[in-house]
């Protein structure tokens, strides 16, 4: 493992994931920023998977490592119960599980 991949891509990952969010949520106050970025996380750790140990260490464990987050992801639900709007939990986490999944199966498919 190459701790220097990994600082390299969490460097870019955490502000690339706040930048997304802080800019979808000027359109809405619902999660859609965070759902995007634990997606398309979920599509390069799939995609890189099987690629060698720097690009995994650079791309899986250091940029989607920290591009994509549970913390936020879980606040967001957590809020959501508080503020009574359970559909929208319930949307968020059947499409953010599901659709997380097929991502990381593409990327691997693709990775193939």
């Amino acid at each position: 493992m190459n701790y220097l991949y990994i600082v390299l891509g969490a460097a870019v990952g955490a502000p690339l994931r706040f930048a997304i969010d802080q800019y979808i949520r000027k359109f809405t106050d619902k999660p859609y920023g965070i759902f995007l970025v634990n997606v398309l996380g979920s599509f390069i750790i799939g995609f890189t998977f099987k690629e060698s140990e720097a690009i995994y260490d650079l791309m899986a464990i250091g940029f989607a490592g920290a591009f994509t987050t549970w913390s936020t992801f879980m606040l967001d639900i957590y809020l959501g119960f508080e503020l009574k709007r359970y559909r929208e939990i319930t949307i968020n986490l059947v499409m953010s599980i599901g659709l997380g999944l097929v991502a990381a199966y593409l990327g691997l498919q693709l990775a193939n």
